[in-house]
């Protein structure tokens, strides 16, 4: 218990045993539940579909929050709410995800693609890469074990969207999706000159890929963020192409079997130049 509160202790280290086990079995835990869930409520109502999203919202702003009391009342000060604010690319789940459980129309649909886009790389990114936690902390002390239960249902709630067929990722979501994106950034932007801190990666790479562009522009205050937030709206639109993609492959595969072979025969007979037999 007291190197679970204090989190003092030996660190086992990024990558170690413990730190994989540890985090492969909350992975494990969250597709599961995901998989059970989103089987379960599939052919359900939206309104029963989305009460699992209320719950994730609850729970992970929940686990959050109290993270923040536990840090703050350890320090004696409000001081750590300088690092802990929503506005990480993995902790921008805690506001995304309420956003898709309590919104509704539009701004519900692309909150939902958001989640859904962002939610599992979340999760990978806070569990298996937050090396510099594991490498700080032992790997059952509450920092990690509070953040590895969040990234946990950021990543279930991308899951659940997708088995549970919540997921509108309808071309018109596209703008608003990348505005919500836009509107993380700024804000990330504004709190970094503000507190001197680093969300978002906007104002150097910390050791992580980043740092290839920041270094290929010399660390240029204006052109270096530009390339991150250019980088996150590129993964989002390449993550719509290929959803579209595999779709209108799946559309093909379950049209009209002979109408495919015979559409397939005659594009291999105009690529070969020669006349389509009967």
């Amino acid at each position: 218990m007291k190197e679970f509160l204090s989190g003092s202790g030996e660190a086992q280290g990024a990558y170690s045993w413990q730190h994989l086990t540890f985090v492969t079995t909350l992975m494990l835990i969250m597709v599961l539940a995901a998989i059970f869930l989103g089987k379960r409520y599939k052919n359900q109502a939206l309104s029963e579909k989305n009460k699992v999203l209320i719950w994730a919202a609850i729970l992970i702003d929940g686990f959050e929050l109290a993270k923040i009391i536990i840090a703050c009342s350890l320090d004696g000060s409000i001081a750590p709410l300088r690092t802990m604010l929503p506005l990480f690319l993995c902790s921008i789940q805690l506001i995304a995800i309420p956003l898709a459980a309590f919104s509704k129309g539009k701004l519900k649909n692309a909150a939902l693609d958001f989640v859904l886009i962002f939610g599992i790389l979340g999760a990978v990114m806070g569990t298996y890469g937050a090396a510099q936690n594991y490498n700080a902390y032992p790997v059952l002390a509450w920092p990690n074990i509070v953040s590895g239960i969040t990234h946990s249902i950021s990543g279930f709630a991308s899951l659940y969207i997708i088995f549970s067929g919540m997921a509108s990722m309808n071309k018109k979501s596209i703008p608003i999706c990348l505005s919500i994106l836009a509107a993380f950034c700024i804000l990330a932007y504004i709190a970094n000159i503000t507190l001197d801190y680093n969300y978002m990666f906007l104002m150097r790479g910390d050791g992580t890929p980043y740092d290839i562009f920041y270094n290929m522009v010399n660390g240029n205050p204006v052109l270096y963020p530009l390339i991150v937030v250019a980088l996150f709206f590129i993964y989002i639109l390449g993550f719509y192409y290929i959803y579209f993609l595999i779709k209108s492959k799946k559309t093909v595969a379950h049209a009209d079997p002979i109408a495919a072979v015979a559409a397939t025969c005659e594009q291999d007979c105009i690529d070969e130049g020669t006349e389509p037999q009967a």
